[in-house]
């Protein structure tokens, strides 16, 4: 298990290493609060904060912790996310996709599904992946019930386990799926890919 940058491709999405070239289209596609709601960092004010936060993640990317992609959309070929691959722990074969958001005009289309599937895929079957998890905040249920519903597995809270800028103290709700699990994950998204075939952005 060898995790390092790759372009992964799908019908409606890219997934590339993230630069600091990404940052313009990034930092338009960041305004809407409802991103950052239960995000541990602020909602970045300016073009210069978005390029801070791709260097930290550019950071973490050179210390082995996270691969960071941007997510780009086919149609425009403009930068719509990002998501990382984080806690990448080759000795255990296991690794974590987090850090993941669109902006709000491509929430429910299947730009979404298919990051998860690129992802999922590329880590059981390119990497050989025994486990993936997914974290998300306790108070989040639209991402619970979205893992859920693909066959991610809760595993349990972590309580208090993060301090946002706010001050809030968040508790972080622990999702898995394993490689004897992926042939069942991998068919869910595939047949809800196919539904969302020929569907208008947005009414996924």
């Amino acid at each position: 298990m060898k995790i390092a940058p790759v372009t992964l491709e799908g019908q409606h999405i890219i997934l590339e290493p993230l630069t600091e070239e990404h940052a313009p289209d990034l930092f338009e596609a960041a305004q809407h609060d409802d991103l950052w709601r239960y995000v541990a960092i602020p909602r970045p004010q300016s073009l210069v904060e978005m390029q801070a936060i791709i260097h930290g993640a550019l950071g973490q990317q050179a210390a082995g912790h996270r691969l960071p992609f941007a997510i780009i959309d086919r149609q425009s070929g403009r930068a719509i996310g990002s998501t990382s691959y984080l806690d990448i722990q080759p000795q255990n074969k296991s690794l974590e996709i987090g850090w993941t958001w669109l902006g709000k005009p491509y929430w429910r289309t299947p730009r979404n599904t298919e990051c998860k599937y690129l992802l999922l895929k590329y880590a059981f079957e390119v990497q050989q992946a025994i486990r993936v998890q997914l974290k998300t905040d306790s108070r989040n249920y639209i991402s619970q019930n979205a893992i859920q519903r693909i066959g991610g597995v809760k595993e349990g809270v972590l309580r208090n386990h993060m301090i946002y800028p706010s001050g809030y103290i968040r508790d972080t709700v622990y999702f898995s799926i394993l490689n004897r699990e992926w042939p069942e994950v991998k068919a869910r998204l595939e047949a809800r890919m196919a539904g969302s075939a020929g569907v208008s952005a947005g009414k996924e």
